[in-house]
């Protein structure tokens, strides 16, 4: 197998005939020898009916219907783990990635790339969509201590080395471009043009953007310990210098209440330093509870021509 299409489908259902249609001229001009992997989300729209119809009549197109909602960078990996082609070609499901860009794609990766990504210099995006994951990526790659770029998502060939190392990382938590930049091989950027949403809108909206920040901050980095660390030298840091003026005030006579200040203020400020890094702490304990169940990362309901 030269090509793998992976797809993961949410809310296509309107998107998906027009997608495969386009999807095989391209892939045909560039070799006979392709797949095409959907991977229905749970959508509560009818995408796997869609994409059950459209294998029927195609061998080539392939669907792997998830057994409930497990999440984007899940339904990518279960593709992934089904795929066979030399290079994949990571793509979502609802036109904005457009499949002509993979012909441009592909011929950058002849260049002596193992990867190649899709840069959307103009977003077809809402601004709220836009805002929230510039943001993001701020955050991420701050927390993380890598360079994140809210240009590039998903939309990407890869060469098979580069899906096979990425399915050895056992995370729990699944995050598509972070793991891609973990793995390293050679890669380079290509701009892209990004489309208009065919339909509706976006799953991803700001409490779910930042659900996702905060689980991959969690599962790629340690820095909320090491900032928690220095934030508790910090509030000691400030306690020192109030003991030093109440110290300065006492010795003035201007505190009627012997005590009492440095009581509240002790209070206040070991409290919320110790619930906070008891929190953090908690945090990292509970992902790391939730690893060692060793659960599957998806469960597979249906499956088409796999």
């Amino acid at each position: 197998m030269i090509f793998s299409v992976v797809v993961p489908l949410y809310k296509c259902s309107k998107s998906v005939t027009e997608l495969t249609e386009r999807l095989v001229k391209v892939l045909e001009k560039l070799s006979p020898d392709f797949e095409i992997i959907y991977v229905n989300d749970a959508s509560p729209e009818n995408d796997w009916e869609v994409v059950s119809a459209i294998a029927k009549t195609d061998k080539r197109i392939k669907g792997i219907n998830l057994s409930r909602n497990f999440g984007q960078h899940y339904a990518i990996t279960a593709g992934l783990d089904y795929s066979t082609g030399n290079w994949v070609v990571v793509m979502d499901g609802d036109l904005q990635d457009r499949p002509e860009e993979i012909v441009n794609l592909y011929s950058k990766a002849q260049e002596g790339f193992d990867i190649v990504l899709a840069q959307r210099k103009t977003r077809q995006d809402s601004f709220i969509k836009k805002t929230g994951s510039y943001l993001f990526y701020k955050i991420f790659g701050y927390l993380t201590d890598t360079v994140q770029d809210n240009t590039v998502a998903n939309f990407g060939i890869y060469q098979k080395k580069v899906i096979g190392s990425i399915l050895l990382m056992h995370d729990s938590i699944k995050y598509f471009p972070t793991m891609v930049q973990w793995v390293g091989f050679n890669k380079t950027y290509l701009p892209v043009v990004h489309s208009m949403r065919a339909e509706g809108g976006s799953a991803y909206n700001m409490r779910r953007l930042l659900s996702l920040a905060f689980d991959n901050i969690i599962a790629f980095s340690n820095k909320p310990l090491k900032l928690m660390v220095k934030f508790g030298f910090f509030i000691v840091a400030i306690s020192i210098f109030i003991a030093i003026y109440y110290l300065a005030q006492y010795f003035t006579g201007n505190i009627e209440v012997v005590g009492f200040p440095s009581l509240i203020i002790s209070i206040w400020f070991l409290s919320g330093i110790n619930m906070m890094i008891l929190g953090v702490v908690g945090i990292y304990v509970g992902k790391t509870f939730e690893s060692t169940k060793n659960r599957p990362l998806y469960i597979v309901k249906d499956q088409i021509n796999t």
